[in-house]
């Protein structure tokens, strides 16, 4: 095919020319997993991104209140065009099945509100005149509470930071400042921190068991430098599932290890340990998940490091902690650092694995997403709390490329 008239020289031989169909080509083959990507990953990113500020269902349900609500002061009561505009729209939400959404969303500013909305509305039915401040008021006396006008006003922005508070335990107040929340509802803070503490035990526990293995792999005989890999990757090849319950047979109180530990005498029948349910077991689960994580990235750097530097440190007069120190170590950093990352990403964002062993008290933010994915429905907090996540792991990396340069990495 000849390139348009007028295109330049050059720029119609790149067109025309081997290199361009080359690109041409390369560009088609990639297209699929541009595609893929952009179905699988980036719009639901973008998806929950949008969920966590925008939240439209108020507003649309009770434009008019919402409105009617602007113009109110935040003193005392509303005036009565709001109450009739709410009598009004609260049954036309009930009629348009959207009544139980709209109670949902408000009663998470203002609990107890949604059996006073279900109940306002359907008695509202029987009703044919004002005044509606006194009618609603018969109905419940909720509704000559300012709290209430409050959490409605709230709810009724389709753009809100509200959720990205909510998962940092603050609030706004009706006079438009930010507080924390009430100390018994202060949950995610602690949750977050707890994470970031047990990802980070988790990386180190992995380091500390994943070195010396991958060492020892490296600097095996072929053949028993094999079987060693490959019973580091057995993992690899069971369920995640699988993994996890096998640890709930081993640490349960009746379980194997506890009953062996009965058998040689080292603790009573009446002092078995409890090693499930808690933060133990989940830290010696996932330890066991992520631990090929950190391997495979060691091995792939320690296999590449010529033995005879070792030699050459102790023919120096280096002792062997400080060839280790001053030789060895440095060479393996970027495996360090491939394998930490890998892991504490990974770790992060768990949840199978602390949702089966780790009772309440082994629970992550993970599982808080979770909940309220599938069980409040609370999707826009959810959201928040993952994209909380995300941040931080994208802080992480950065912070890392700046430290130790990501082009130091080594994934093998």
């Amino acid at each position: 095919m000849n390139a348009p008239e007028g295109t330049p020289p050059r720029r119609r031989i790149l067109a025309t020319g081997p290199g361009g169909r080359e690109r041409w080509r390369a560009l088609a083959l990639v297209l699929p997993l541009l595609v893929f990507a952009g179905v699988t990953f980036l719009a639901p990113l973008g998806t929950m991104l949008l969920r966590s500020v925008y939240d439209p269902v108020v507003a649309d349900a009770l434009p008019e209140t919402i409105a009617a609500l602007r113009a109110w002061d935040g003193e005392g009561l509303p005036p009565e065009a709001v109450y009739d505009a709410a009598a009004r729209e609260l049954g036309l939400a009930r009629e348009a099945r959207t009544l139980g959404q709209v109670a949902g969303r408000v009663n998470r500013v203002e609990s107890g509100l949604r059996s006073v909305f279900t109940r306002t509305a359907r008695d509202l039915g029987d009703v044919t005149g004002g005044p509606w401040r006194d009618v609603m008021a018969g109905i419940d006396s909720a509704w000559v509470e300012p709290a209430t006008w409050h959490a409605i006003r709230a709810t009724g922005e389709r753009f809100t930071a509200r959720h990205y508070l909510n998962a940092v335990d603050m609030q706004r107040l009706p006079d438009g400042s930010v507080a924390r929340q009430p100390e018994e509802r202060r949950i995610y803070l602690p949750l977050l921190w707890r994470t970031l503490l047990v990802s980070l035990a988790i990386t180190v526990l992995c380091l500390a068991l994943g070195y010396p293995i991958a060492h020892l792999i490296a600097h095996a005989p072929a053949r028993r430098a094999n079987l060693l890999l490959a019973l580091v990757l057995v993992p690899f090849w069971t369920s995640l599932l699988v993994r996890t319950t096998s640890w709930i047979v081993l640490l349960q109180t009746q379980g194997v290890i506890n009953d062996l530990l009965v058998a040689l005498g080292l603790i009573g029948d009446d002092g078995r340990l409890s090693m499930i349910y808690n933060m133990t077991g989940t830290l010696v689960a996932m330890t066991h998940v992520l631990l090929p994580f950190m391997v495979l990235p060691l091995y792939s750097v320690m296999r590449s490091i010529p033995p005879l530097h070792m030699s050459a440190a102790a023919s120096m007069g280096a002792t062997p902690g400080q060839a280790f120190r001053r030789v060895y170590w440095p060479q393996t950093l970027p495996g360090v650092g491939a394998g930490s990352l890998l892991v504490f990403i990974l770790a992060i964002g768990y949840y199978i694995t602390p949702a089966l062993v780790g009772g309440s008290s082994g629970q992550l933010i993970s599982n808080m997403v979770a909940y309220h994915m599938q069980t409040s429905l609370n999707w826009g907090l959810a959201a928040a709390l993952g994209a909380l996540l995300l941040v931080g792991v994208l802080g992480l990396y950065l912070l890392y490329d700046r430290l130790v340069g990501v082009e130091r990495m080594s994934l093998g």
